[in-house]
Parts: structure tokens; C-alpha cells; sequence
């Protein structure tokens, strides 16, 4: 199993791999400064999420030499706790004065891999909530994007964010934003999971992006806290999430796959499920 102090182990943005052989550009490995290895296509075909200043979080040069990882969701910007619509990791170290971060992504890269960052997470104030309009929310994260030279982001929209119509609005616009001005970007957004494969809110977060003429590379859900049973719930989830997808946006079976993905916790779940190697790999 991957290090408990890895809370989720994100498979978001492969999943549009596992479920369906959807094409994906072959990406660049590199810090801000310039590229410096060449990384397979789909890279990101499994990113276990890292907490980089918080959780005790293991080496990441560790678990890539054990486990042949190139991939980690780095977790998670958000609001500053003292208010402003800047970009922070886990709203308290400022982003425009990172340095440590940074020092993570370098080693990473300069082992052959590369990283994501997922912004919003469960808890704290999300820069959905704290910016004005789809144009500052775009403009704080692009200020993640050009520091660390990102060539993907997932946004995680969940409680209670996803609650907020206006926070959504502004997530789903600077999303928008981003994908059109920087090409090549993924861009992944993930959300809860349910036994039928999202809840209200998960549905109303899909209708704003259809809404708005947005596309990520994938839609992902998280099936678990919510009374999961192993991976036949799990798979039950993710067939109900594509009839989902297939209804909102119009798209037939094949292409909904393409687009969707999966966000599973490993080992105990907060609620007490538990899921093992055999589960993620059903």
C-alpha cells in the first residue's frame, strides 16, 4: 500500500487511460526555469496525492525509486486564512514567496517526473470563495501555473465549496480561462462521489461547466466516505458517473470515458472503508 501519509491516492487524470484509450499529449518534465526530461505519454497515469508542508509527508524520491511513480497531486492551494484572493499553500505559505515547495517539484523532476497541483480540498477557505469574478480566481492561479511551470492542475471541488453557486461560477470560469491560455494544460476537475455516481451539487457543478462551454480533460469522483464496499461499488459508481456525463453534455459512452476519471483513497477511509491494491486495480 502507498504511505498512509499519502491521504488519497488520485488516479484523476489517468483515468481517462484506465477507463477508456483516450489520446493525451506527451508532456515535459522540468522546473520553471527550462525542461530537462523527456516523460512518457500519460505520465500522470498514477499521481498519489502529496501534502508538501503538511501530513509528515514522506520523500518523494523514496517512494519513485520503490515504486516507479512519476507522478504526484501536490496538495493543496488555497485562500489565504486571513483573507485576500491570492494563492497559498494550505492558506498560510504564500506562493510568490515559495521556496520549499519548489525544492520538492525540483527533486521530482529531476528524478524523470513531474507533478500536479490540486486546488481547493476539503477543508479551508478556496480562492472560489475569496475572489471576485472567474478572472481573478483564473489570474490567482495562474500565479501557481508560471511559478512552478505546471503542465497540469486539478481543481477539487467538493464541501462545502461546491455548495457556494458564485464560488463554483468562479471556479469553473478560471478553469475555462486557464485551459484557453495555456495550451497544453491539463486540466482535471474532481468532485464527491456517490453510490449513483454524484451527488446534487456534483450535477449542478457539471451544468455550469456545460453552461459555460467548458471542457476539462476529465471530470473525476472521489467513491468513497459515502458507504463504499470495495471496487464493485466503486466500478458501479463510475458506470452510473458516465451515464451521467453522457446525459449533460450529450456524449456517447466512448467519449464520456474519455473524459472521466477516478479519485480513490487507499487503505481506511475516514469513514472506515477499506480499500486494498486489488480494489484500485479492478
Amino acid at each position: 500500500m502507498i504511505d498512509k501519509t499519502l491521504p488519497r491516492a488520485c488516479l484523476g487524470a489517468a483515468a481517462a487511460v484506465a477507463l477508456a484509450a483516450a489520446g493525451a499529449t506527451a508532456f515535459v518534465a522540468g522546473s520553471a526555469s527550462g525542461a530537462t526530461t523527456a516523460l512518457a505519454n500519460r505520465w500522470y497515469a498514477a499521481a498519489p496525492y502529496l501534502m508538501p508542508l503538511d501530513n509528515d509527508p514522506p520523500d518523494p524520491a523514496a517512494i519513485m525509486d520503490a515504486t516507479g511513480l512519476k507522478a504526484f497531486q501536490l496538495a493543496f492551494v488555497l485562500a489565504p486564512n486571513g483573507g485576500g484572493c491570492s494563492p497559498t499553500w494550505d492558506g498560510t505559505a504564500p506562493v510568490s514567496s515559495d521556496t520549499a515547495v519548489q525544492s520538492v517539484i525540483n527533486t521530482i523532476r529531476g528524478k524523470g517526473g513531474d507533478v500536479s497541483v490540486s486546488i481547493g480540498g476539503y477543508g479551508g477557505t478556496k480562492l472560489g470563495q475569496a475572489c471576485s469574478d472567474p478572472a481573478s480566481t483564473a489570474a490567482a492561479y495562474q500565479q501557481v501555473i508560471t511559478k512552478y511551470g505546471l503542465h497540469a492542475i486539478d481543481f477539487d471541488l467538493e464541501e462545502p465549496e461546491y455548495e457556494n453557486t458564485a464560488a463554483i461560477h468562479n471556479e469553473i470560469g478560471a478553469a475555462k480561462i486557464l485551459q484557453q491560455n495555456n495550451p497544453g494544460l491539463y486540466v482535471s476537475v474532481t468532485t464527491a462521489g456517490t453510490a449513483d455516481g454524484t451527488g446534487w451539487f456534483g450535477k449542478q457543478m457539471l451544468l455550469e461547466a456545460k453552461s459555460q462551454g467548458f471542457t476539462p480533460n476529465n471530470f473525476s469522483i472521489m467513491p468513497f466516505d459515502g458507504g463504499f464496499n470495495g471496487a464493485a461499488s466503486q466500478t458501479s459508481a463510475l458506470t452510473n458517473f458516465n451515464s451521467i456525463l453522457q446525459s449533460t453534455f450529450g456524449w456517447d459512452q466512448a467519449t464520456a470515458y474519455a473524459h472521466e476519471g477516478f479519485s480513490g483513497m487507499n487503505g481506511r477511509s475516514d469513514t472506515g472503508e477499506i480499500f486494498t491494491q486489488a480494489d484500485f486495480q479492478t
